[in-house]
């Protein structure tokens, strides 16, 4: 009997009618008590006046609340804003009371409602009090209800600054899950060894496997807005190696309605501690740019490519042409826009390297923007295949670039790679001779205007590190990492391609845009982070296997050429590299020289060409190493 009381309890709401009486049994009883301290309480004073009293008293109590309308809340979840309507409503009652008293005691209507002023006043303060803590009492008793023979899971917030208050709140609230937050953890000195809301502030050096049992502590939960991806990934390792749950406070951009909601915070993943901060972008400005415009896209069923496709849908464009030669995967793209309902997007299974073709798209669309993301990007495979690399990379965007001229697009965005930088293998020499090709036609047309994007990997694309330590994982293992001190830069996909839209419309021409990619990561590191992350210990279940460095991989990467620097735009995040003088008569030359001896098919001869374009092209553990310009 008591467990079916108690089921109803919990799981149904208090109706709003009983809530009311409530309340006024309550201004009842405190309207009596208010009599009682007023005569210091002695029952000596005559009750005939306050019986006489009352009926005004409920009156004026029932027509305040149904104003304020405070009743309506589910008491269980009272808050501030329900105390707040409380105070609304026994402020009313007050002024109707001593408004009533007031005009009383000039007209002399009644001596038994002449009440006093101290009684009134005595009576609001009752009132406040009592109406308010009766509910949190309530909201008390029921929690105490759910959580009987509930196990609390000890939780520790990484973060003691406003974030962290917040996320404290919501665990607080949330009683029906039973979290007990026992201690804070936080960098700054100064908040070290005090305390917030009752709960200390520990130092992350003292946290430890034996801290952890000794405090019992279940999850750590980070929950910090401001921390660099390079100290958020020191964080994990150090805690993922414990007997705890590692969680994290998604960016505040993604809290529902701005605010933090307890089944957002989830479990960390290796993207959240890539992730970057929220790019601000010139909406107006590429309204303005893309609005009405037909734009085609080059390698759209690509990463890059469909996702600058779905970045331009919120735009109201006139038109959308997307080319790849990747059938299986235009078509999922193609899906993806019908079951939206998206209107006037054409997609073209085509190769770029095949101009007739290309010339007949162009010449039916008319396109005013060029976005060239259609590439070959897997460094290994295109040192086997130079001569592929050469055709789609360098010959594929002479092509595109050619064509957005003789059809007058307004400009052409280039897709380059922080790998065309002081190049070390094939993928990346091709695309800086596409970057030298591009830099050519600026000064041999005005009605283009030609723009290239720089920047470096893209978390999630298709044959990123990322999806490989997942399969891996799921596999048993081992990771395989090229060297134990390879860095990488990484961007989220929207992010770059935000980027790439942002420097569409700042391009004067002839630019190459450089984008900001934060701190390079190791990714041994994040091999560690990854395996920790999947509840995995290293070495004992999952192993990382050094591999050695593929034939062209560089240790690091560059995003700036020899003889390169930068300079600022207004977004924070591009720059602008000012790249060193070229003779653009001999550089284009010996590029349409390269792509005739590249279909003699002799690699040999096609990497030579190469190495000549572009002297500091020097190969790095590959073959064609026995090529390169001695200096």
């Amino acid at each position: 009997m008591i467990q079916y009381f108690k089921k109803k309890l919990i799981n149904n709401n208090t109706p709003k009618w009983i809530v009311l009486l409530i309340d006024l049994y309550i201004i009842v009883n405190t309207f009596f008590v208010a009599y009682l301290i007023r005569f210091n309480f002695d029952l000596g004073f005559d009750k005939s006046h306050l019986i006489a009293q009352l009926p005004f008293v409920i009156i004026t109590a029932l027509i305040s609340f149904l104003v304020s309308g405070y009743y309506k809340g589910i008491i269980r979840h009272t808050g501030t804003r329900d105390s707040f309507n409380i105070f609304f409503a026994s402020v009313l009652m007050l002024v109707i009371l001593l408004g009533a008293v007031t005009i009383n005691r000039y007209f002399f209507i009644l001596e038994s409602f002449t009440i006093p002023m101290s009684v009134t006043v005595i009576h609001f303060l009752l009132n406040l009090i009592i109406l308010i803590a009766s509910r949190y009492l309530f909201k008390q008793f029921y929690y105490t209800l759910v959580l009987v023979n509930k196990d609390f899971k000890k939780i520790m917030i990484y973060g003691a600054g406003e974030s962290g208050l917040l996320t404290y709140s919501v665990l607080r609230e949330d009683k029906s899950n039973g979290n007990q937050v026992v201690g804070f953890i936080d960098d700054n000195k100064s908040k070290v060894g005090k305390k917030i809301n009752g709960v200390s502030v520990f130092n992350s050096d003292r946290i430890d496997e034996d801290f952890i049992r000794s405090y019992k502590v279940d999850e750590i939960i980070l929950s910090t807005q401001t921390m660099k991806p390079v100290r958020l990934i020191e964080i994990v390792d150090q805690f993922s190696k414990y007997p705890v749950k590692v969680k994290i406070v998604p960016p505040a951009k993604d809290w529902i309605d701005n605010n933090l909601n307890i089944h957002q915070i989830k479990d960390v993943k290796i993207e959240d501690l890539l992730g970057r901060v929220s790019i601000e972008l010139n909406i107006p400005l590429l309204r303005k740019e893309f609005n009405n415009k037909v734009i085609l896209i080059t390698g759209a069923a690509g990463s890059i490519g469909s996702e600058i496709t779905r970045q331009l849908t919120k735009f109201k464009y006139h038109h959308l042409v997307l080319i790849d030669q990747s059938e299986s995967e235009l078509y999922t793209l193609q899906q993806s826009f019908l079951a939206n309902d998206l209107k006037n997007i054409t997609c073209i299974v085509a190769d770029v390297r095949n101009k007739k073709r290309m010339d007949a798209i162009f010449n039916k669309f008319q396109p005013t923007f060029v976005f060239h993301a259609a590439a070959y990007k897997h460094v290994p495979f295109m040192e086997d295949n130079p001569y592929e690399a050469v055709c789609v990379n360098i010959a594929g965007t002479k092509t595109i670039a050619e064509l957005a001229v003789k059809y007058n697009a307004a400009k052409f965005v280039m897709i380059s790679t922080d790998k065309a930088v002081n190049p070390t293998n094939i993928m990346g020499a091709t695309k800086r001779i596409a970057e030298l090709y591009i830099n050519c036609l600026k000064t041999t047309t005005t009605s283009t205007k030609f723009i290239t994007t720089r920047f470096g990997n893209v978390l999630g694309s298709n044959g990123s590190v990322i999806p490989l330590f997942k399969s891996q994982i799921e596999n048993g293992g081992p990771l395989t990492v090229t060297h134990k001190d390879i860095t990488r830069y990484f961007m989220t996909i929207p992010e770059a391609c935000q980027l790439v839209l942002e420097a569409g419309t700042m391009g004067k021409g002839g630019e190459i845009f450089v984008f900001d990619m934060g701190e390079s990561i190791k990714i041994y590191d994040l091999a560690l982070n990854m395996i920790g992350l999947s509840g995995l210990k290293y070495p004992q279940d999952i192993d990382i296997k050094i591999t050695g460095l593929r034939p062209g991989e560089k240790i690091y990467e560059e995003l700036l050429a020899d003889g390169e620097n930068t300079s600022a735009t207004h977004h924070e995040k591009i720059m602008i590299a000012k790249a060193k003088e070229i003779d653009t008569f001999a550089v284009h030359k010996n590029i349409i020289a390269l792509i005739a001896c590249n279909e003699e098919l002799n690699s040999n001869k096609t990497v030579i060409k190469m190495k000549e374009i572009v002297p500091e092209f020097i190969s790095n553990n590959s073959k064609f190493e026995a090529f390169d310009i001695k200096k």
